[in-house]
């Protein structure tokens, strides 16, 4: 949350009121997101110590302390702008439950935060029981758009993910 720090350099070597007051306010926002995903107890945990599910529950978290417009959770690459957030791989080496708590996590995001989430997923239980819009590549193409009942049943998304069928 450095950015959003206002004091002056000499207000942070002095340790003067204002860094005080700044500091104090971006501690109490830190331990607000440590809580929406049920953390606070590991606040002073080195990142690096804490289990995989953890780390990933983090990065989310210190994408959204900087106050994004966009959330894109993408199992692929990380990059980091001003106004959106890209994080890498969301689900990816999480157990089932994780996985489950994630989906309520980015849930309860959307709803709380009131920002869209994008997600770029191949974990199909968890982008068709959270998306509500789901575009499918195939090869860099969009192949299909539509809700999940949608993409579920395109024959064109079947085809270039489970193969074609072999007719008997």
């Amino acid at each position: 949350m450095d950015t959003q720090m206002h004091y002056t350099m000499p207000e942070g070597i002095f340790r003067l009121p204002r860094f005080w007051k700044e500091e104090r306010v971006m501690h109490e926002r830190a331990m607000e997101l440590l809580s929406i995903f049920h953390m606070e107890d590991l606040a002073n945990a080195k990142a690096n110590s804490l289990p995989y599910g953890a780390q990933r529950r983090l990065e989310i978290l210190r994408a959204l302390a900087t106050n994004p417009s966009l959330l894109l959770l993408d199992e692929t690459a990380a990059v980091r702008a001003r106004s959106l957030r890209l994080l890498a791989e969301p689900a990816a080496g999480m157990n089932p439950s994780e996985t489950a708590e994630l989906m309520e996590n980015i849930r309860s995001i959307r709803d709380t935060f009131k920002i869209a989430v994008l997600l770029i997923e191949h974990d199909m239980n968890l982008v068709m029981n959270i998306c509500e819009g789901i575009a499918v590549l195939n090869f860099g193409h969009v192949i299909a758009k539509g809700t999940p009942e949608d993409i579920q049943n395109n024959p064109e998304v079947i085809e270039a993910y489970l193969g074609k069928q072999k007719e008997a």
